[in-house]
């Protein structure tokens, strides 16, 4: 009997699946002390956060022990949810696919996966940005209403007059990495499910069927439900899954590179597949270096024909000339204030330049690393065209809103900063006042709790 979460996963990893299974049945109480023990003390907010997101994803539960200490239980639902994981519940047998058995008459190779996927999450990332914005044809890839509309639900865009703008959050998916941006369309997608009438738990096991199985496979279609079977073509417009055309191949399906790295840290997919969204297309820049250079006079270079590329630089640039691997333009105010209204905040703007710097600014930046004696790092990009790119913002949005919950009325000054120091540990306080004994923060679950457990 474990009574410590450390040594739960830590044993439960060099036993056989039975032992695991006798784990999730016990639910056995982690008291805090030894959780408290197994993190380093440079990671107390790290393993609070987790403990946060456990407690919000029903993972976990706040319990207290006959001495009244605190703890936390496994949920009746996850654990029987991991032992029907882990054994594969009735149909065992599906639980990871059926391979399929005859001859594939098409020989569809990973390069043609990738191909395809890449092809497609562009054709996706294009329709965000408004390739067309720039003169730029794209190819066409035929994107379904389905697809538009879920990224018109995610408030990733947004429809003005007939016309497709990217919004705030639209901006800040295009700049994550790409495992990153098909997860949250998942999630987006699992959250729409019962809107359009669908099984999200059936949806969301469906997805964690796709991310188990091997990449070049191809896998049998007769065995799969009716929402599986809806799932998979909405995931077939993404990309995310390959299906030969009726007349080809009805009976069998391909899981692109997209679902077969979704719960790895594998870097190929960025290699293969981030190639069009994060790097250069041409000889002038080696791949993965950057490709803009911007200068004090808030003039642009960016070495690279990428038609996404070119529209994301577009929403706050004044492009000036296009030649077949540079396009020159310069930030302006009318720019900076074109792509606030949008919803793009002077953070992205900045964070998208530093993080797609040319090499030379770079290595200018290092110079400057070593010549400086006070030790402050500086930034890669000229500092008058940051101060000047969040100044410009200023001028239209002068108050920024911050949703969260108000903690207050605390009868002494001691019961008032035990719960404000934790929510500061844990990440989630925004301001406080300790002449008013009053603090704000963005999540209030485990602060709840913590009250509770003091009481």
């Amino acid at each position: 009997m474990f009574r410590d979460g450390s040594a739960l996963y830590e044993r439960s990893s060099s036993r056989n699946r039975l032992g695991v299974l006798g784990q999730a049945r016990k639910q056995e109480v982690s008291i805090r002390k030894p959780l408290e023990s197994a993190a380093k003390l440079t990671a107390q907010r790290e393993r609070d956060n987790a403990l946060s997101i456990l407690g919000r994803l029903h993972i976990f539960s706040n319990t207290a022990t006959s001495e009244q200490v605190r703890a936390y239980m496994v949920t009746n639902p996850f654990a029987s949810s991991l032992r029907q994981a882990l054994t594969g519940g009735v149909n065992s047998c599906y639980s990871f696919g059926v391979p399929s058995t005859t001859p594939d008459s098409l020989l569809v190779t990973i390069a043609d996966l990738d191909e395809y996927a890449k092809r497609q999450w562009e054709g996706v990332l294009g329709y965000m940005v408004g390739t067309g914005g720039v003169g730029i044809q794209r190819e066409a890839i035929g994107l379904s209403k389905g697809v538009k509309q879920l990224l018109q639900a995610g408030n990733l865009v947004e429809i003005r007059d007939r016309r497709v703008d990217i919004t705030q959050d639209g901006f800040a998916f295009v700049l994550q990495d790409v495992n990153t941006q098909v997860w949250n369309i998942l999630i987006l997608y699992v959250e729409n499910a019962e809107a359009i009438e669908m099984d999200s738990v059936e949806v969301l096991s469906f997805i964690f069927l796709l991310s188990s199985l091997e990449l070049g496979q191809s896998y049998e279609k007769r065995h799969l439900t009716s929402t599986q079977l809806r799932t998979l073509t909405d995931l077939t417009d993404f990309g995310i899954v390959y299906q030969p055309p009726p007349s080809l191949e009805a009976t069998r399906f391909y899981p692109t590179r997209l679902a077969t790295t979704l719960t790895s840290d594998s870097s190929a997919l960025s290699n293969i597949l981030s190639s069009a969204v994060s790097a250069p297309s041409g000889p002038s820049n080696e791949a993965g270096s950057g490709f803009i250079i911007i200068e004090t006079n808030y003039r642009l270079y960016a070495y690279t024909s990428s038609p996404l590329q070119i529209s994301l630089i577009a929403l706050f640039t004044t492009l000036k000339y296009r030649f077949p691997n540079l396009v020159t333009g310069k930030i302006t105010r009318q720019s900076i204030r074109r792509a606030v209204e949008m919803g793009i905040t002077a953070d992205q703007i900045i964070s998208y330049l530093s993080t797609h710097a040319h090499l030379q600014m770079r290595k200018h930046n290092a110079i400057k690393s070593t010549n400086n004696a006070a030790g402050v790092p500086p930034s890669i990009l000229p500092p008058t065209v940051v101060d000047q790119i969040r100044l410009w913002q200023l001028e239209r949005d002068r108050i920024k809103a911050t949703p969260g919950f108000l903690f207050k009325d605390f009868v002494s000054l001691a019961e008032y900063e035990a719960p404000c120091r934790y929510a500061e540990e844990i990440g989630v306080l925004v301001w406080k006042s300790d002449r008013k004994r009053m603090f704000f923060v963005t999540r209030h679950e485990q602060v709840v709790a913590f009250l509770k457990s003091k009481k």
